[in-house]
């Protein structure tokens, strides 16, 4: 019996041991940086915008009449000067006969005319005739000379409304819907919209930015030199247009409804793969800005204050940083201020951390690389020691060793 309850006393002596030390101090919580590098990054910008044709014109009925004939195909690629529709022509052909005949008239008027007047002249230095009569022959003559310009003009009226009655294509483009079918009576006191001609290549692409940052994208492409931007782009699809184009034109005026300034840019449309009236996703490079970060977007965390990022310090403690952000561009936002070359800037692990308390800063890698894997001991290598046991009172009634039972 002396022998059961011996290690009782070690027991009690053990648990009273453990209870005078104090606790252990957690060590600080491991977080995965990266070192903050400045780089020389191009300011890309995705914005979204409308496709529009090059040049759009309106094709109209100049004159009145009855529209005949429709001449090109719907939606087919037509050539400046190309004809379109026809208008009768027989009442412009009348007013065109009507108006060469006035014209014959006034100058038969202005010949007789001209013949008194001569006339007139020769007889005036022998007072033949009146101061009075030579008066009104040159008037007559005049007047008769007058008529005979006022006819040619109507003849020339009337010769371009007769051409007005072949409608041509005013631009080179692709023509579209008939919007007037044969048959029907146009330009009877306006101008009937026959169809529309569209210029598809080069298309533009308008949009619109807010005023502050077009002030931030200026004094980038001025500090860069460049004088145009370049532009891709990318249709809902996802997939990318396979010609560049450039920015052409920025207004100089804010739109008071948005508080935006609309801009645009020519994109090449050489195999007509665009068309006009989609959105799109302008992607902008419209300069190199100097000196900023490429950080991880885990990394930059945003609250009423605005954006800022947590450094460990060379004392191993956590630090905030506010920053200032520019666009995001493969997983990283570009930080343009806020951050010093070398700072060791947390991406994992922002959630167990607080400012001023320590933490351990480990590299960081992106999702799919490995960690480094814990490595085995090499044969022979010493094995580490096992954690002794801690010991466990019988429970009542459990059999007592060999030396009991003896």
């Amino acid at each position: 019996m002396r022998r059961l309850l011996a290690p009782v006393p070690l027991l009690l002596l053990l648990a009273a041991c453990g209870g005078e030390q104090a606790p252990a101090t957690p060590p600080p919580p491991e977080v995965g940086v990266i070192e903050a590098t400045p780089a020389n990054l191009p300011l890309t910008l995705d914005i979204g915008g409308r496709l529009a044709p090059f040049r759009s014109a309106d094709v109209r009925a100049r004159v009145p009449g009855v529209l005949q004939k429709r001449v090109y195909a719907e939606g087919s690629d037509v050539r400046e000067g190309d004809v379109l529709f026809l208008i009768d022509p027989a009442p412009l052909q009348a007013a065109l006969g009507t108006a060469q005949a006035s014209l014959a008239q006034a100058q038969a008027n202005y010949a007789n005319a001209k013949a008194g007047a001569d006339r007139a002249r020769q007889l005036a230095p022998q007072n033949y005739v009146s101061q009075s009569d030579l008066d009104n022959a040159l008037a007559a003559e005049r007047s008769a000379a007058a008529a005979v310009q006022a006819g040619r003009a109507a003849v020339d009226s009337a010769r371009i409304n007769l051409g007005y009655a072949t409608v041509r294509a005013p631009i080179a483009g692709i023509a579209g819907k008939q919007r007037v079918t044969e048959g029907a009576l146009v330009g009877q006191g306006d101008a009937t919209l026959l169809t529309t001609v569209d210029q598809v290549d080069p298309l533009y692409v308008n949009f619109s930015i807010s005023v502050s940052e077009l002030g931030r994208i200026r004094a980038i492409v001025a500090a860069s030199g460049r004088d145009r931007s370049e532009v891709a782009v990318r249709l809902p699809d996802g997939s990318e247009h396979a010609h560049k184009g450039a920015l052409d034109f920025s207004a100089d005026l804010v739109d008071p409804a948005t508080g935006a300034v609309s801009m645009r840019a020519s994109v090449p449309n050489p195999d007509r793969r665009l068309l006009p009236g989609t959105y799109v996703t302008l992607e902008a490079t419209m300069g190199m800005q100097q000196g900023v970060f490429a950080i991880p977007q885990a990394a930059v965390q945003r609250d009423a204050s605005g954006a800022y990022v947590l450094v460990v310090g060379a004392d191993g403690k956590v630090a905030r940083r506010d920053v200032e952000t520019s666009t995001a561009s493969e997983g990283n936002w570009i930080v343009t201020d806020g951050l010093s070359a070398g700072e060791q800037v947390i991406v994992a692990g922002v959630q167990k951390v607080r400012v001023d308390a320590p933490a351990r800063a480990v590299p960081w890698q992106r999702d799919g690389a490995a960690p480094p894997a814990k490595q085995a001991p090499a044969p022979g290598a010493p094995q580490p020691a096992a954690r002794p046991a801690a010991p466990v009172a019988p429970s009542e009634g459990a059999p007592a060793d060999a030396d009991a039972e003896g």
